[in-house]
């Protein structure tokens, strides 16, 4: 958000490089984070391998840029998503960019566009080069989507044994924690997920099938857990502090 108001983002998407089925799950993740003032999809159109595209553009109202292949081994895709995208970013009319992608290609693209001050949300599968994934603010893997639109290929609940084997991921939470905490070691739910979100743009509780940060912490058992009443409103609030700490 900016100023209170929601944010204007450009969704830019490379069709080569992303699956139609997941279109309408990518438009409300995005839709979390803002409003898509600009949808455009790029790709070579006079091939076949872009059929399954063409069908849901009108749809969902995403405008799709013709970009030939002038050499083969060659992407002029990515070229034009680049320079649409820093034309975009100097009419100064957005708050962020959506790159949808997982093409590492985009990387200094997205480093350049948070260098301006604007946030990046970037949306690529989960083979997406660690250089693109780290160049964003916030990175959603796709196969979260997929798993969305399709109960079939939903990604399945990791238990507790699994996620306390996880070191990368305990170390995440319990660093965040420590860092958001009081001198009681208790830490609010909510600066610990934006503590969580400055280390890795990558981090999602969906990735390890859990719909929210709250319901992933107390999978792992390895955090106290606390509702609290807070404000005259009488609104709830989380709050989490490592077990190691009792």
């Amino acid at each position: 958000m900016t100023n209170g108001q929601t944010q204007k983002l450009a969704v830019l998407i490379d069709a080569d490089n992303a699956q139609p089925s997941i279109i309408e799950a990518l438009l409300a993740e995005i839709a979390k984070y803002g409003t898509s003032n600009v949808k455009r999809i790029y790709g070579d159109w006079t091939g076949y391998h872009l059929k399954g595209w063409k069908e849901v553009l009108l749809l969902h109202s995403i405008q799709p840029i013709q970009q030939f292949r002038y050499t083969i081994g060659k992407n002029a895709t990515d070229a034009a998503m680049i320079i649409d995208a820093m034309d975009l970013l100097y009419t100064n009319k957005f708050d962020g960019f959506c790159i949808v992608s997982s093409d590492s290609d985009f990387t200094k693209l997205a480093s350049r566009i948070r260098e301006a001050g604007l946030v990046v949300y970037g949306f690529g599968e989960k083979k997406t080069p660690e250089p693109f994934v780290s160049a964003c603010d916030k990175f959603i893997y796709t196969e979260v989507l997929v798993s969305k639109a399709d109960e079939s290929m939903s990604i399945k609940r990791k238990s507790a044994n699994d996620l306390k084997q996880d070191t990368k991921l305990v170390n995440l939470l319990r660093n965040a924690v420590e860092a958001s905490s009081d001198e009681s070691g208790w830490a609010h739910l909510a600066t610990v997920g934006s503590n969580i979100a400055k280390q890795a743009p990558d981090f999602d509780p969906r990735n390890y099938g859990y719909n929210k940060l709250g319901e992933l912490v107390a999978a792992t058992k390895l955090f106290e857990i606390e509702e609290r009443v807070v404000g005259e409103g009488h609104s709830k609030a989380i709050y989490i502090r490592d077990k190691r700490n009792k």
